[in-house]
């Protein structure tokens, strides 16, 4: 027995440990294996047999039953996988229980791929954009192609496609590209066994051929044309039967083909299957002038039925007009005055901005009237700096109210995950004092023997583990060198604690003056009052002492259920402690009093 090739080999491993939604994109690697071009044809048919033998053929089968639009690539994956499993199929012979594979499988895979072909069918004629439509039309001639490789290839299948729903559903369509490729694949099918429609049964037969005497009857471009006549008159020379149905089912054919369809391109083919029906119509011209009559009374009956109802619908569809009228002018009306709007709106701001240009301008005139040339830079760098910090203020702002909104939601979660602890803890609470306490039982005591069992455990851990000995002046010694190393950290710890207090001092006293600055006004502006500010220490302490104040009355102002308890206190709370602290913190003069 020959070995089984290994990329076959390979990719069923994969596959069985892939997740099923890679599976299709795994299932499109059988393509470069089977196109090969090192391949021969032994060794091709021993590859499909290695496809089937491990399943890769029934997971084809099962991928293209699924949901199309849920696969990697949708549609495209699918019908690449139909041109796979087509590939598979043809030219592999099943030695091991072939009744399954020729009786369950290939009917099953020729109905997966025709209801494959009605989705795409569907899809496409409901599709609006250009670039849309052909590519489900290239997918659909992909799955019809695939249709005909598979019943090329096993030329059974063709009456299990006739006998197909589904196949009638696709060709019985009125979108012009997809009929033409439908018809198509009927045309292979009669191609590759003209016998097949003997073999079907006769409802299903009806309705094909129904639908392409609809299609010359209902349509009147020449593609659906000549490739309805061309089948009807292939059918009509493989089958010397059918000829009668024709003639006793479609009395009306011979009138319609040489009426409607004589003069459009095809005329060879129109009068092999004119010929074909006048010969097997034995009363000739008496029978054809009938039909001709009975025809133009059906028209002019049908013609007068069409104005009558075109009359009645009349009135209404002036109506449906004028509405559609009024409502296009409207909407332009509108569409030129937003416009005029806009253009008004547009050249307001320009005025505006002019004008506030000209006033700029007219500003600099002043300025280098009254302020001395030498003074002008000077001036100019006051004004760039305070650009600079208005600039800076709205950024500030702005980035703030931004980082509060972001932070809106968590804080808002917080506060709710506060409120529900606190409602666990306090139903844990009242749980626990609910419980009956249990009680207490006395420890039952040592006997005798546990007792001096015990004690000679102790004495002979004492014996294998004796204690060191120290004298008393060794004793003295270590204990005066531990209160020695004690005091000396006493007295760093205090030195460091000192020395950062003083930092913390200064820092604060050179954040105080910063602010100060920073709020001071420009120089032309400043008063002695201002000069007060900075000579006097006081300042700072009324502006901690403000500050104070108003977190005290923030305080105050709070819920009830704010203030319960410490354990749900929220982060901006600051407790009587803290504001004690800050009160005696204070910086006086420079230095921080205590």
């Amino acid at each position: 027995m020959a070995a089984t090739d290994p990329q076959v080999l390979a990719l069923a491993a994969q596959i069985t440990e892939s997740r099923e939604q890679d599976i299709p994109l795994l299932l499109l690697k059988l393509k470069g294996i089977l196109s090969s071009p090192s391949l021969g044809c032994e060794e091709s048919s021993k590859i499909k047999q290695d496809i089937y033998d491990y399943g890769l053929t029934q997971y084809c089968l099962l991928v293209l039953k699924r949901d199309h639009s849920q696969l990697h690539g949708a549609w495209a994956t699918a019908a690449q996988l139909a041109e796979i499993l087509s590939h598979c199929c043809v030219g592999l012979e099943v030695k091991e229980d072939p009744e399954e594979f020729y009786k369950k499988f290939l009917p099953s895979a020729i109905d997966a791929l025709l209801v494959l072909g009605k989705r795409l069918q569907a899809r496409f004629i409901r599709a609006i954009k250009d670039k849309e439509k052909q590519d489900f039309l290239h997918w659909f001639r992909i799955v019809t192609d695939a249709i005909c490789w598979l019943f090329g290839g096993h030329v059974q299948l063709a009456a299990c496609v006739l006998q197909n729903n589904r196949f009638l559903q696709l060709l019985i369509t009125d979108d012009v590209e997809t009929a033409i490729i439908m018809m198509s694949v009927l045309h292979n099918i009669l191609r590759i066994d003209s016998s097949v429609l003997l073999q079907v049964e006769e409802e299903p037969l009806h309705s094909v051929l129904d639908e392409l005497v609809y299609k010359l009857s209902s349509t009147t471009n020449p593609a659906v044309g000549s490739a309805a006549t061309k089948l009807l008159l292939l059918v009509a020379k493989f089958c010397k039967q059918l000829v009668q149905l024709f003639t006793a089912r479609y009395k009306g054919l011979k009138g319609l083909l040489s009426r409607q369809w004589t003069g459009k391109g095809f005329d060879r083919e129109v009068n092999q299957l004119l010929d074909l029906l006048y010969l097997e119509q034995s009363s000739g011209k008496g029978e054809m002038q009938k039909q001709h009559q009975a025809a133009c009374i059906i028209q002019a009956a049908w013609r007068g039925f069409q104005t009558r109802k075109r009359l009645k619908k009349l009135p209404q569809a002036v109506i449906t007009l004028q509405r559609s009228f009024r409502a296009k002018r409207e909407q332009e009306l509108q569409h030129l005055t937003k416009q005029k709007e806009d253009e008004a709106l547009k050249l307001q701001m320009q005025l505006q901005r002019q004008r506030a240009m000209r006033l700029f301008h007219q500003r600099q005139l002043a300025l280098l009237e009254v302020v001395h040339a030498s003074q002008v830079n000077k001036y100019m760098e006051e004004m760039e700096e305070k650009s600079a910090l208005t600039i800076q203020r709205f950024w500030r702002g702005y980035r703030a109210r931004r980082i509060f909104h972001q932070q809106k939601q968590s804080l808002k979660e917080y506060k709710a995950a506060i409120i529900i602890q606190r409602a666990a803890c306090k139903f844990l609470e009242k749980r626990r004092r609910r419980r009956p306490l249990s009680p207490w039982k006395e420890p039952k005591g040592l006997t005798d023997e546990q007792r001096l069992a015990l004690q000679q455990k102790v004495d002979d851990y004492i014996k294998l583990h004796p204690a060191s000995q120290m004298s008393e002046e060794m004793s003295k010694e270590l204990h005066m060198q531990a209160q020695a190393k004690l005091a000396q950290f006493l007295l760093q710890s205090r030195l460091d604690q000192r020395a950062a207090q003083r930092r913390e001092a200064l820092l604060a006293q050179v954040n105080t003056d910063v602010e100060l600055l920073m709020n001071a006004p420009g120089l032309a502006e400043t008063t002695e009052k201002d000069l007060g500010a900075f000579m006097s220490r006081s300042i700072p302490v009324a502006t901690k002492a403000r500050q104070t104040h108003n977190t005290m009355l923030k305080y105050t102002r709070w819920p009830w259920w704010k203030k319960l308890g410490d354990e749900f206190m929220e982060d901006d709370v600051i407790p009587d402690g803290t504001i004690n602290t800050e009160l005696e913190t204070l910086f006086i003069g420079g230095r921080k009093s205590f």
